[in-house]
Parts: C-alpha cells; structure tokens; sequence
C-alpha cells in the first residue's frame, strides 16, 4: 500500500515548519496579527516589503506606530471585534510617509480562539486599477448618454417630417399604393422606438426605486431562457433564499440578467453547455463611491458564469464601452446598458474570465429598514454640470 507523503512529512516532524511560517512567507499579500491592544504578533515576509522594514521592527510593536490614527485599518478592525466576522473593504488608501500611498484591498477576521486577535490580509492595487475601476463604467455610460441625446435630437426631429409627409401622401395615392405609404409610417415608427430604448442610457430620466425580490426577477429570467434562446443549455441556480431586497427597478433588472445570460448562452459550448446563477450575501462588503470620498456597503451577489472560452485579453479592459464586442453581429452595447443600469442602481459589475470559464458578478444594495416591497419612490438625476 503507497503510504501519503503527507503523512510521513508529519512523522519525520518536517511538517510542522511548512504548516507555520513557510506557507505565510510564501504568501503574496501581506499578513498581519494584532492583538486587543493593536500589538503585531505575527507578520510574513510580504508584510515586511509593504511597510518597509524589517520583521524585528514590526514584531511586538504596535500597529499605530506604522499607521495614522485616523487610518481606516483601525476602523476596519474595531468592526470586526464588535460584529465579530470577517469584513472586506476594496479600494481602501493607506497612507504613511515611510511607505507614500498605497491602494488596496482588505480583508480581516477574528481569531475566535483569542478574544481581540485580529488577522488582516492587504491586497496591493495599483493607482491605475483604482482609477479604472470607479471611472470605467461611468465613462462607458456617459458615452451612450451622449450618444442617446444625439439619436434623440437629431434623428427624431427629421423621422416626424418623413411620417408626416407619408401621411399627406396616403391620402393622394392610390388603394395599391397606400401599402407603401403605410410600411413608411410603421417603419418610422419601429426607428423611434428604437430611439426612445436608447433613451434608457440618458441621464435626464428619473429612475424609479422599489423593493425588488432579486429571486424573483431571476427565476423570471430564468423561465424566459428556459423556454427561448436557452432551451438546449442546462441552467444551475445556486440561490440564498435568506437575502434581503434590493432596491431597484424590477424591469431594468429583469434586463440586466436577461442580457448576462443570453450573452453566457451564446458564449457556452452549443453540447453541453452550462449556465450558472448563484446568489449570496457578503458580509461587510464596501466599495468607495466614485467621486466621493464614502463608501456604500454592496452586501447581495449575484453571478453568472458560463462553460465558454472565456474572454480575449484585448476586450477585457473595454468590455463595458459602448460598440466593443466579440461578436459577429453584436452591436456592443448590451453591457454598455447593464453597467448604465446598475451604476443607477448603486451597485458594481465585475468580469472575471479564465480558459473554460467567465463570470460576471454584480454587487448591489438592499433596502433599508424603512423601505417595504410596496413601497415605491423616484430618483430625480441630478444636473448634470457644465
């Protein structure tokens, strides 16, 4: 019988050096401990590289002796021992005039064995993904904005003259004519709606707020690709029924995951392919909100990922600007709306692609205490500046 390596590192007492200080050292991120008094009782060799000094400086030294009071590492840690879970903020700066600015992604958890024990973990991001990730989308939905008003004024206009002109002439026409006339008045017609859609994308539209079951609006979803563009593919729903409502636009949202999904069917192999929707809540997700300096909680997930061949490096970085696609007859501005829609809805939107797989994972809000199902409210924009 072949004996586990494993199992005969642990008997020559080798495994105890790799279980410890090894595994932290080989560790990318930064690691730190801190006890109830902010004293650093455990640090890797990452942590050492992000503060700039050595293990014997940092070592049973308090944490406030790196760090500014006012830094938002304390606040992270004094959130966890008071709701004693694990928390993540994203985009958080770190500041001190040994190490400059630091952007970064944090997460800490309680050692629930010792009372006050912090373990901290710092994900480096540099200043250009900070800059990117709270102007891309923005600028992405300014772009069809524009673009919407233009459509609107300068098509819409000169559409009202043709249908009218139409109009005068079914009256002079012949019977077999009027036929004519008629297919010019639908088709202007057909070309406004179109126009009035892209108007989704403007930022003079209030927007209207409701509590909104997000299950519903999948299982919605869900029941239309089932029976349409999806029927050969298989579809895995992976849902939290514990969460929260969101507080949203029902029929915005129901397009948003319409469009992720067709986009996931389209993108699965055409045998086999496979879809899967998973929702959850994330404890004390934060993200820093884009132009200011708060931070909004985005605690519902919800994700669809798909079994294609994921996505070119050359799109990733523009894969919510408006006309880029990878499709032969897409237009580009499917995600273009999704990511227009949820910023309007105070949330983010996330790509993650690998060879055999790609996600896109949307954080949202939920309703506050004083909002209900039937509750219902509008969002006037806000005036836009010169």
């Amino acid at each position: 019988m072949t004996s586990n390596p494993l199992i005969d590192l642990h008997d020559r007492g080798d495994f105890t050096d790799i279980d410890g200080d090894y595994i932290l050292n080989g560790l990318t991120a930064a690691i730190l401990v801190v006890d109830d008094n902010f004293l650093i009782l455990k640090i890797n060799s990452a942590a050492e590289d992000f503060f700039r000094t050595s293990v014997g400086n940092l070592l049973d030294h308090g944490l406030d002796t790196l760090l500014p009071a006012d830094s938002p590492l304390f606040v992270l840690i004094a959130q966890v021992r008071a709701e004693q879970q694990a928390v993540s903020e994203y985009d958080v700066t770190i500041e001190t005039p040994r190490i400059g600015q630091h952007f970064v992604n944090i997460h800490a958890a309680p050692v629930v064995e010792c009372p006050g024990v912090v373990v901290l973990s710092l994900h480096s991001r540099s200043v250009a993904e900070k800059i990117d990730r709270q102007l891309s989308h923005r600028g992405a939905a300014r772009s069809v904005s524009a673009m919407a008003s233009l459509l609107a004024h300068e098509v819409k206009n000169p559409l009202s003259g043709i249908r009218g002109a139409a109009q005068l002439l079914e009256e002079t026409v012949s019977v077999e004519d009027q036929s004519l006339t008629r297919l010019i008045r639908d088709e202007v017609d057909r070309i406004c709606d179109l126009v009035d859609h892209m108007g989704m994308f403007s930022d003079d539209a209030p927007v209207r707020r409701d509590a909104v079951n997000i299950h519903q609006v999948l299982d919605h979803v869900l029941q239309i690709s089932k029976n349409g563009f999806g029927r050969h593919t298989r579809f895995v729903a992976n849902f939290d029924p514990s969460l929260p409502a969101v507080r949203g636009d029902r029929d915005q949202l129901v397009q948003v995951f319409l469009n992720l999904v067709k986009n996931a069917v389209e993108a699965s192999p055409d045998e086999a392919g496979e879809v899967v929707m998973e929702t959850s809540y994330r404890h004390g997700v934060r993200f820093a909100a884009p132009g200011t300096h708060e931070r909004v909680h985005l605690p519902l997930a919800i994700s669809v990922t798909d079994s294609g061949s994921g996505i070119s490096e050359d799109i990733r970085p523009h894969l919510f600007e408006p006309f880029v696609t990878s499709k032969a007859h897409g237009s580009g501005l499917g995600l273009s709306l999704v990511a227009k829609i949820i910023g309007d809805h105070g949330g983010v939107i996330e790509c993650e692609s690998l060879s055999q797989r790609t996600t896109f994972r949307i954080m949202l809000p939920m309703c506050t205490d004083g909002e209900s199902a039937g509750e219902a409210m509008m969002d006037e924009p806000s005036e836009a500046g010169p």
